[in-house]
């Protein structure tokens, strides 16, 4: 809590130098204080490039309290005038064109966004796609990417000119400065809104653009009947990731829907056919009629646009399974059906009691973990090897025991690190590690620091090699990990549970110290688990037992396998096919 404090008067502060660099600016500009002016312009100048680039929750907190961007330029012009007037003896016709010059560009931006919006109005970027072919598309003409990126409210960036030329014509007694920087402002700036202008006058005339009547005539013709779709943002694509192979097996044509065009550019790699419509009135207009099954990998508010769809069977089937509470959200209830690994999943749901109706939920195991290796089903020919894999820190700000990375990562590096004989570590982080706790991504530099100082590579995208490795790119996967791994440690998570598949040791983290009958009742994926305390006290006997295959939680495993994922004689592949076929007749 102190942490998170701290940050928001850290993010408070940097915003507040910025707006105070702007009001001395402004005072020293209309006084005719040239050193103090050029002080707190260079600040502010510089300020703008260091809150872009270092602090942006900065600059969002000066949009949200009305400071926004446009008004500290104006500000910076006004300024830059002031001085001038104050400074420099002017003559009538040299004060219009002073006031003039600067008043142009803004009138320029102003115009030229206005076309600007009116263009992408004109053919909007409604959709995007991935491996389809929509034919030719006769669209509105659009001006060059550079000039549409800085038309509108970026071009008075352009003024910026006039800081460091208000400063030389005070210093020079003479206005000639001023107008040079003015003018060169003031021309680049007319020719952007040149092109601007001619482009959005070529487009006259041209209608609504054709991109989403192809997407629905290409629904139309390929009638896909088993949609998985996406609506999170782009940190948590993975969650749909892991259901792409599952879905391109199946016999039945299939699509991925997506809602964010970040997420739509970070989908891995596939054979599907992949439609990105991110308008909620867009979306909805799609004619969907021949998906007969929706599958969801995640609970997010975006899912109403599909749910809302009565002509087909809506089916959750998340992310992986864990003890965590959210695998158990009340919001699994508006699902025709909620699909889960195996009877742990099952019985999950009935002891949260969150309106999830047993007659919902059909077992189906985890048919992604088909490539994983079960133990002793290859022969391998490379150092013991431990993964370490904590999960994120979580929404909760009072939740200190979501992840062991916070309280407990340091040691366990450290530990893995000096135990001989040597041992290869491979750390791969939650995907969103860090993205909500600066402490939590403290400790995750910290450790891939201790890492890198141990002759680790700390950006490996290939397993191969001896060295330890920090995995945190989309490749390699989180199961190729596995099937390099002879102990994981891991957290309360589905990366448990996925792991059970290889019947390989693993050790669950209990930061919180609670006993360990308690501790394995309140989290049945650790059943079958080494428990490690606060202190990593264990962990050197730990690696020392399963590394000298004396392993006595082998059984336990075999059990908790079968527990979690299903019985072993139950291809979940084919599970998962024979579900997709009962739903789509």
């Amino acid at each position: 809590m102190l942490g998170t404090l701290t940050g928001r008067i850290g993010v408070a502060a940097r915003g507040a130098l910025l707006v105070l660099s702007y009001l001395v600016m402004l005072v020293a500009g209309a006084l005719g204080w040239v050193a103090v002016f050029a002080v707190a312009g260079l600040a502010a100048v510089l300020g703008e490039f260091a809150l872009a680039r270092w602090s942006p929750p900065s600059a969002t907190l000066l949009e949200k309290v009305g400071l926004h961007n446009a008004y500290r330029q104006l500000t910076r012009d006004l300024a830059a005038v002031l001085l001038v007037v104050a400074e420099v003896g002017l003559s009538g016709t040299e004060l219009t064109l002073l006031l003039a010059v600067p008043a142009a560009v803004w009138v320029i931006s102003v115009f030229s966004g206005a076309l600007s919006t009116m263009i992408d109005r004109r053919n909007p970027l409604s959709a995007l796609v991935r491996n389809i072919d929509l034919g030719p598309l006769r669209s509105a003409p659009r001006p060059p990417a550079w000039a549409a990126a800085v038309a509108g409210e970026r071009m008075p960036l352009l003024n910026v000119l006039l800081v460091p030329a208000a400063v030389a014509a005070a210093v020079q007694d003479d206005v000639t400065p001023f107008f040079v920087a003015g003018g060169i402002a003031l021309a680049a700036t007319a020719v952007i809104g040149a092109i601007i202008g001619v482009t959005w006058l070529r487009g006259r005339g041209m209608g609504k653009g054709p991109l989403l009547p192809a997407v629905q005539h290409w629904l139309d013709s390929y009638r896909p009947e088993v949609a998985l779709y996406f609506a999170g943002p782009a940190k948590d694509v993975y969650q749909a990731n892991m259901w792409l192979a599952p879905t391109e097996a199946l016999r039945q044509r299939a699509v991925v829907l997506m809602r964010s065009r970040e997420a739509f550019s970070e989908l891995a790699d596939t054979r599907l056919p992949v439609i990105c419509v991110p308008a909620g009135v867009d979306f909805m207009n799609l004619e969907l009629g021949s998906v007969r099954v929706a599958l969801y990998a995640a609970n997010v508010g975006a899912n109403i646009h599909m749910l809302r769809e009565p002509g087909m069977k809506h089916v959750f089937v998340g992310h992986g399974d864990s003890d965590k509470q959210a695998s158990v959200n009340p919001y699994s209830k508006v699902y025709d059906e909620v699909w889960v690994a195996g009877l742990a999943g099952r019985e999950r749901y009935a002891r949260a009691d969150v309106g999830v109706l047993d007659s919902d939920i059909v077992e189906i195991g985890r048919p992604q973990l088909a490539g994983v290796h079960t133990f002793g089903a290859e022969s391998v020919d490379r150092p013991f090897t431990v993964l370490y894999a904590p999960t994120w820190e979580g929404w909760l700000d009072d939740d200190p025991y979501h992840t062991s990375l916070v309280l407990m990562g340091e040691r366990i590096v450290k530990g893995l690190l000096a135990v001989a004989p040597r041992v290869r570590l491979i750390y791969k982080p939650h995907p969103l590690t860090g993205s909500r706790s600066k402490e939590a991504k403290a400790v995750h530099e910290r450790v891939v620091e201790l890492i890198r100082a141990a002759g680790g590579d700390t950006d490996a995208s290939s397993l191969d090699g001896t060295r330890h490795l920090v995995v945190t790119g989309r490749v390699p996967a989180l199961f190729d990990c596995f099937n390099q791994t002879d102990l994981l440690i891991s957290d309360v998570s589905s990366v448990v549970s996925d792991f059970v598949q290889s019947q390989r040791p693993y050790v669950v983290a209990n930061p919180g110290g609670l006993p360990e009958d308690e501790f394995r009742r309140e989290y049945p994926t650790s059943r079958a688990a080494y428990l490690l305390s606060r202190d990593c006290g264990e962990l050197e006997k730990i690696v020392a037992v399963t590394r000298a295959g004396d392993d006595p939680m082998t059984e336990a495993r075999r059990e908790l396998k079968t527990y979690l994922l299903g019985p072993a004689e139950a291809n979940p592949m084919d599970r998962f096919q024979e579900e997709i076929a009962r739903l789509c007749h």
